[in-house]
C-alpha cells in the first residue's frame, strides 16, 4: 500500500499517462490488488484490475462451490454482491471522460458461467475495472487515493469478507440454481423438452428490461395436465410439460402465447431467485428461429426445403448476402441440426408464411413444379420422426398443423389449456400433402477459406467489440445478430468474438469442419478458462452456447467456404 500511494504522489498532476507507472501489484490490508493494464487516456477503455484473497477470509463454507453448478452458482452470487457493493459505496463520475469510477459485468436475470469471479478452496479472484481519475487530460491523484484507499477496501470487506453475515441468502441462491439443473436433468429421462411450473411469473416489464413484471398474471396449470417433478433441495413441484414431438401453442391474439414461447427460449439458462422463471427449464440445445431477410448464408445446403429456383442457383451449396425470409429459415433449421440442436421453436409472428404453410387453394393454383418452396409442414414429421427433433410452435392464424401436433396447449388469458384432443377432432378431415423423403442433415462439410475469419481490422490489429447483444464488430465486419433470441449478455457475444479468432488461429483446426472446430475451441475454453481465448485477462467475458457461437459464425458476411464431401 505504501509503495503504491508513493507512486500517486510521484504522479500528482502529470500528464494522465504516467498513471501507467501504477501497473503491477500491491498487498493491500487481505487483499491483493492486481493493475494489469492502464488506461492510456480518461476517455479510453476503464484500467483493468483485480482483487485477489484467501478464501478463509470469507469464511464460505466448502459446500457451496464444491461442484461445478455450485461453484458457478456462488461465484455469481458473488459478483451481485460486488457490483451491489459499488454502487452502494462508489460516488463515481469523478473527473474527465471515463475516469473516477469502478466498473464490473452487468449481471442479468441469467446465471452464467463468467470470467468476472473465480473461487476454489484456497483463492478468491474478483476482476473489474477502475477509471483513474483525472483533471482534463491531468492526474487526479487525491480522488485517486479515495478510490483505491478508501472506497475498494469499503468494496471488499462489505461484499466479499462480511458474507458470513448472509450466508443463509448465499446459500437459497446456489440451492436454486442447482434445482434448476437437477430440473433441466430430468427432462431427457422423461421425455420432455420444457417444464413450466405452476405459479411461474412469465411476463417481462419490457421488451428491453427482462425483469419481471410486478403483479403480472401467474401460470396456474389445470389438473388435467399438471404433472409432478422433484427438486434437490425443496419439495416437489407441479407444472405443464411439454413432450417431445411436435408441440403447438395456440389461442388469441395478446393471451400470452408468445410470452409462453419465450420463457421456454430462456430455460435453457438458469435464472436468479425472484425473478419469477427459477422452476421454467428447457432442453438445453433449443434453439429459436427466426425469417431474417437479408441475412447472409453461405454454402447451405437448403434443398429440402427450396430447391429449382428460376435461376438456377445451386441450393446444395446455397449462398448469398441478401436471403429472403423463406430462405433464411430453411438455411437457419439446417444449420441448426448441424450444430446439435434437438429442438426448434418457432414463432408464427416472426416467421415467413409461405415457409411454414401452403394450403390447398394456393397449391391447386399454382403448380407443385412452379413453387420452389416445400413448406415445414410437409417436412415436420420427418424431423421428428427420422431425426428426432422436436419442435414448439405458436400458431395463432392457421390449423393446418392440428392433424400433426402430439400436443396442443391453448394459452386463454395467459393461463395454459389442453385442446390436443379437440384440435385433432377439428382436424380429422384434413389431408397434408407429404414430400418425398430427403436428407435433411448438411450433406458435405462445411470448411471456412483461410483468412476468412480473421478479427484483423483496418488498423492491422485484431478488433473485437460487442454492442450489446445484437451486433458483433469483428475485424472489419459488423455482423447484425438481432434474431439470435437466446444471446442474452454482452459478455456472451463478447466471448463469441474470441473464439471465432481462436479457431482462427489454431492451425489443427484448418481442414476441419466449421461446426466441429468451433465446438472443440469452445471445449477448450470449458476445460482450460476464459484466460485461454483472450491475449490478456478480462473480467467481462461468459460463456455461450455452441448454437448461438455457430450462428453468429453463420451470419458472417465475410464467411467463404470450401465444400467437401464426407
Amino acid at each position: 500500500m505504501q509503495k503504491l500511494a508513493n507512486l500517486l504522489t510521484r504522479v500528482e498532476g502529470q500528464g494522465y499517462k504516467a498513471y501507467q507507472r501504477l501497473q503491477g501489484d500491491f498487498q493491500f490490508d487481505g487483499f491483493r490488488l492486481f493493475i494489469d493494464h492502464v488506461q492510456g487516456d480518461p476517455f479510453a477503455e476503464s484500467s483493468r484490475c483485480r482483487i485477489v484473497l484467501a478464501t478463509q477470509l470469507t469464511a464460505l463454507p466448502d459446500h457451496l462451490f464444491n461442484n461445478p453448478i455450485r461453484r458457478i452458482a456462488i461465484e455469481d452470487y458473488l459478483g451481485r454482491r460486488f457490483a451491489a457493493a459499488i454502487d452502494a459505496t462508489v460516488e463515481g463520475n469523478r473527473g474527465s471522460g471515463r475516469s473516477g469510477d469502478f466498473e464490473i459485468a452487468n449481471y442479468g436475470q441469467q446465471v452464467l458461467d463468467r470470467s468476472t469471479v473465480s473461487i476454489d478452496s484456497s483463492r478468491l479472484e474478483v476482476r473489474f475495472q477502475i477509471g483513474l481519475p483525472a483533471d482534463n487530460r491531468r492526474i487526479d491523484a487525491g480522488q485517486a487515493r479515495a478510490m483505491l484507499f478508501e472506497e475498494l477496501p469499503a468494496v471488499v470487506e462489505s461484499a466479499l469478507i462480511r458474507i458470513d453475515r448472509d450466508l443463509d441468502t448465499a446459500e437459497r441462491h446456489v440451492n436454486c440454481i442447482e434445482d434448476q439443473h437437477f430440473l433441466r436433468a430430468q427432462l431427457e429421462t422423461r421425455n420432455l423438452i420444457a417444464f413450466i411450473a405452476d405459479g411461474s411469473n412469465l411476463a417481462r416489464q419490457s421488451g428491453v428490461d427482462d425483469r419481471p413484471l410486478q403483479n403480472a398474471i401467474r401460470i396456474k396449470v389445470p389438473d388435467s395436465i399438471a404433472i409432478e417433478m422433484p427438486l434437490k433441495h425443496h419439495p416437489p413441484v407441479t407444472g405443464v410439460a411439454f413432450p417431445v414431438g411436435i408441440n403447438l401453442i395456440v389461442g388469441g391474439g395478446f393471451h400470452g402465447k408468445s410470452t409462453l414461447l419465450r420463457a421456454i427460449e430462456q430455460g435453457v439458462y438458469d435464472h436468479i431467485p425472484g425473478d419469477g422463471r427459477e422452476l421454467v427449464v428447457s432442453e438445453s440445445s433449443c434453439f429459436k428461429l427466426h425469417a431474417e431477410d437479408g441475412r447472409a448464408i453461405s454454402g447451405v445446403d437448403i434443398r429440402p426445403f427450396i430447391q429449382n429456383l428460376p435461376d438456377a442457383r445451386d441450393c446444395s451449396f446455397f449462398t448469398t448476402t441478401n436471403a429472403s425470409g423463406s430462405s433464411s429459415q430453411a438455411a437457419s433449421i439446417v444449420e441448426a441440426l448441424s450444430a446439435g440442436v434437438h429442438t426448434l421453436l418457432i414463432d408464427e409472428d416472426t416467421s415467413a408464411s409461405n415457409f411454414l404453410i401452403r394450403d390447398q387453394r394456393m397449391q391447386s393454383l399454382v403448380p407443385k413444379d412452379k413453387e420452389p418452396i416445400t413448406p415445414l409442414s410437409q417436412r415436420i414429421c420427418q424431423l421428428r420422426d427420422q431425426y428426432a427433433i422436436s419442435v414448439v410452435m405458436v400458431m395463432g392464424g392457421s390449423g393446418d398443423y392440428f392433424s400433426l401436433a402430439d400436443r396442443v396447449v391453448m394459452m386463454d388469458s395467459y393461463q395454459p389449456v389442453d385442446m390436443t384432443q379437440k384440435a385433432h377432432e377439428l382436424a380429422q378431415s384434413d389431408v397434408i400433402a407429404e414430400s418425398d423423403i430427403a436428407e435433411i442433415l448438411q450433406r458435405s462439410a462445411r470448411i471456412p477459406i483461410i483468412n476468412c475469419l480473421s478479427a484483423t481490422g483496418s488498423s492491422g490489429k485484431p478488433k473485437i467489440k460487442a454492442f450489446g447483444t445484437r451486433l458483433l464488430q469483428f475485424g472489419q465486419e459488423e455482423v447484425p445478430l438481432q434474431a439470435l433470441d437466446q444471446l442474452v449478455d454482452t459478455a456472451q457475444l463478447l466471448s463469441i468474438g474470441y473464439l471465432i479468432e481462436k479457431y482462427h488461429q489454431d492451425n489443427s483446426l484448418q481442414e476441419t469442419d466449421m461446426v466441429v472446430g468451433l465446438g472443440r475451441v469452445l471445449a477448450q475454453l470449458q476445460q482450460r478458462g476464459f484466460d485461454t481465448i483472450t491475449p490478456y485477462p478480462m473480467g467481462k467475458l461468459a460463456l455461450p452456447r455452441l448454437q448461438e457461437l455457430v450462428a453468429v459464425v453463420n451470419r458472417m458476411r465475410l464467411l467463404k467456404l470450401e465444400p467437401v464431401k464426407i
